[in-house]
């Protein structure tokens, strides 16, 4: 855990408890910022390793955690997708039990693909949400039934979320990248970073009277992703395939390819900077993408090399 993210990061309230259901690549980032923090953290994985801090819950298979160690949690995230049917799993496994805790805040990690396609324009939590993916009605419905739950909900509509070791630097790494242009399509991103300080800054603000129930948590800058990918190449120091046109290359893309392309939007992050004052630390693709080489070249300098 990077010292400076932890030094601009603030513990919670003596007597908080945070619980995180689902530990996955952002879960488990706000999970070890707690931790750095000295919060008492409590996280669950559908299937964790047998030395894993994490407990394991998998509503499929009906694991939870033993009650008694969750007694006593004040805040919560939920990062949970939907299951097939478009339920929320955690409410329909935990949600009485939740109703029983000392609850403070209440986190739902959602996605901004609920706000549909509008041709590239700016959408703000204001805009009535309009999915054309199905994957996205299944979120709005989620967040449907957290928002009815009576609980101290806050709904976090994130779009893709990167960082180290899952970023474009990837693919151009790998050289199996084929760049796609798509003129005036837009796509927004947020660093797995900003995720977990975005969450525990909405936790302060919530305990000091500032709790809107929907905040978009996005960078400054939606860029087409050939824009993304040149920069990756550019701090490779290596050629990028010329880009082919949408036109040519949606007819060998898989229909779930297909649908990410099918929507254009700008995601506005004013409710999250100017309204709730945080301040990302990661503003853009490109200072992101720059820690994101960073971290990965230091981890490689630190692997073991092989035997000859």
């Amino acid at each position: 855990m990077p010292e400076s993210l932890v030094n601009r990061c603030q513990p919670l309230p003596a007597g908080s408890k945070l619980c995180i259901l689902g530990a996955g690549f952002s879960g488990n980032r706000l999970a070890s910022l707690a931790a750095a923090l000295k919060i008492p953290v409590i996280s669950t994985r559908r299937d964790p390793a047998p030395d894993s801090r994490h407990l394991a819950f998998d509503s499929a298979t009906g694991r939870s955690p033993d009650p008694h160690l969750l007694e006593g949690v004040t805040h919560l995230l939920s990062t949970i997708p939907p299951d097939r049917d478009g339920n929320d799993p955690v409410l329909k496994t935990l949600g009485d039990q939740i109703k029983q805790w000392p609850l403070r805040w209440v986190g739902y990690l959602s996605t901004t693909g609920v706000y549909g396609n509008t041709d590239g324009a700016w959408v703000c939590e204001d805009d009535p949400p309009e999915p054309t993916q199905d994957r996205s009605r299944r979120r709005l419905a989620c967040e449907q039934e957290w928002q009815a739950s009576g609980l101290p909900l806050q709904i976090l509509r994130l779009p893709g979320i990167y960082g180290p070791g899952r970023s474009a630097l990837a693919a151009v790494k790998a050289g199996t990248l084929q760049p796609v242009d798509k003129p005036g399509q837009m796509f927004c991103r947020i660093h797995v970073d900003d995720v977990a300080a975005a969450c525990l800054h909405l936790m302060h603000r919530s305990a000091q009277g500032q709790h809107p129930e929907i905040v978009n948590v996005c960078d400054d800058e939606p860029a087409a992703s050939v824009s993304v990918h040149r920069y990756a190449a550019s701090l490779l120091n290596c050629e990028l395939p010329q880009p082919k046109p949408f036109c040519e290359a949606e007819a060998s893309m898989s229909a779930m390819a297909r649908s990410f392309w099918a929507d254009n939007r700008r995601v506005s992050n004013q409710r999250l900077r100017q309204d709730l004052g945080y301040e990302l630390v990661y503003p853009t693709y490109r200072s992101g993408l720059a820690q994101c080489l960073a971290i990965e070249t230091l981890r490689e300098s630190e692997t073991p090399s092989s035997p000859a």
